[in-house]
C-alpha cells in the first residue's frame, strides 16, 4: 500500500493489466507517446509499443468502432477519447453496436471493450468539453456504468472492467487525478455495482457521485460540527446500481439528499430517488432532496463557472431543509 493519485491509479491498473494479458491494449487520440489528454496512458507507449498502445486520427467514431469490432474478435480494449463531450459522434457505435451486440447474438459474442472518457466541470473548458453524462449511458441496457471517486477505486474498478466481459464505460472527473490516497501495489479488483459507504452515519444518508463524494464529505463535517450525522454512500457504479446499500442506509437514517455534478433534469439523482420512492417511502421522514447543476450549459467564465457546480453549502442546506 502506497499514497497515489487517482491519475498513478490508473495508469498503474493499465499497465498491470497490459502485462498480465496481451489481448489488452489501449486506442485514442494522442495515448501513444504523448501519454494522454491528462497523463494517464503516460510510459505505456515506450514499455509496450504501437502495437499495443495506439494514436488514433481526430475521429471518434473509429475509436469507439475499432474497439468494438476487436473485442468482438477476442481481443480486450481499452478505448480513451479525450472528453466525454465528443461522446456523441459515436453513440451508433456505442449505443447500437456495442451495448446490443451480446443480447442480439443470443450471448455467443461478447464485447470486452473498457471506454475510459474524462468529464466534469472546474477547469475552465467551457460547455462542449465540460458536461457529466452519465445519465445517457445508465439510460442504455447492455452498458456498465463506472464512476470511481477515489484513487484505491478508480485503479480496483479500472482493472474489473478490463476483466469484464461486457463493454464499461468508465467515466473520470478531471478534478479527481491529482487527489490522492492508499493503493495497493499490487493487483486488486473492485466489484462493478457494489457501492461503498464512504462515511457512516445515523441522521440523514448522502448518496453522491465522483467528484461530488469529496464534496459531500466536507459537508458531513460541517453538519457533524452542528450535531447533524451524515452518512455518505458512494454508489461507485450507476449501472449496475447497488440499490440495497442505498435502501439499507435510507432505511437507518430515514432521510436522503442525493448529490451530482451532472444537471438535475432526468439525471441520476432521479432515478435514484424513484428507486427510494418506490421501495422505502415509510421509512422517509421528509421528502428526498436533489443537489445537482442548474438545466443550462457549463459556462466559460470562471466565476460563472464555480456558481454552477454543486458545492458543500448547497449538501448542507439541503440536508438541514430536511429536519
Amino acid at each position: 500500500m502506497s499514497k497515489k493519485t487517482y491519475l498513478q491509479a490508473l495508469n498503474e491498473a493499465l499497465r498491470q493489466e497490459m502485462e498480465r494479458d496481451e489481448k489488452v491494449f489501449i486506442i485514442g487520440e494522442d495515448v501513444g507517446q504523448f501519454g494522454g489528454c491528462f497523463g494517464v496512458t503516460q510510459g505505456l507507449y515506450d514499455s509496450f509499443g504501437e502495437g499495443r498502445v495506439m494514436d488514433t486520427p481526430i475521429t471518434e467514431s473509429a475509436i469507439v468502432g475499432t474497439a468494438a469490432g476487436a473485442a468482438a474478435s477476442g481481443l480486450r480494449p481499452v478505448a480513451e477519447l479525450m472528453f466525454v463531450d465528443f461522446i456523441g459522434v459515436s453513440l451508433d457505435q456505442l449505443f447500437n453496436q456495442a451495448a446490443k451486440m451480446r443480447f442480439m447474438f443470443g450471448g455467443k459474442a461478447t464485447v470486452p471493450m473498457t471506454l475510459r472518457m474524462p468529464q466534469g466541470a472546474g477547469i475552465g473548458a467551457a460547455a462542449q468539453h465540460s458536461q457529466s453524462l452519465e445519465a445517457w449511458f445508465m439510460h442504455m441496457p447492455g452498458l456498465k456504468v463506472a464512476i470511481p471517486s477515489t484513487p484505491y477505486d478508480a485503479k480496483g474498478m479500472l482493472i474489473s472492467a478490463i476483466r469484464d466481459d461486457n463493454p464499461v464505460v468508465f467515466l473520470e472527473h478531471k478534478l479527481l487525478y491529482g487527489v490522492d490516497g492508499d493503493v495497493p501495489d499490487e493487483s486488486y479488483t473492485v466489484d462493478l455495482g457494489k457501492a461503498d459507504i464512504k462515511r457512516e452515519g445515523t441522521d440523514v444518508t448522502i448518496v453522491a457521485t465522483s467528484l461530488m463524494v469529496h464534496t459531500a464529505l466536507a459537508a458531513a463535517e460541517k453538519l457533524q460540527a452542528e450535531g447533524i450525522s451524515a452518512e455518505v454512500v458512494d454508489p461507485r457504479c450507476l449501472q449496475p446500481l447497488d440499490k440495497e446499500t442505498i435502501l439499507g442506509s435510507v432505511k437507518k437514517t430515514n432521510a436522503l439528499v442525493v448529490a451530482h455534478e451532472a444537471v438535475g433534469f432526468a439525471g441520476p439523482g432521479a432515478e435514484i430517488a424513484a428507486i427510494v420512492a418506490e421501495e422505502a417511502l415509510d421509512y422517509l421522514d421528509a421528502p428526498i432532496k436533489r443537489v445537482a447543476a442548474p438545466f443550462c450549459p457549463v459556462p466559460f467564465s470562471p466565476p460563472l463557472e464555480q456558481a454552477y457546480i454543486p458545492g458543500e453549502d448547497e449538501i448542507v442546506a439541503a440536508v438541514k431543509a430536511l429536519r
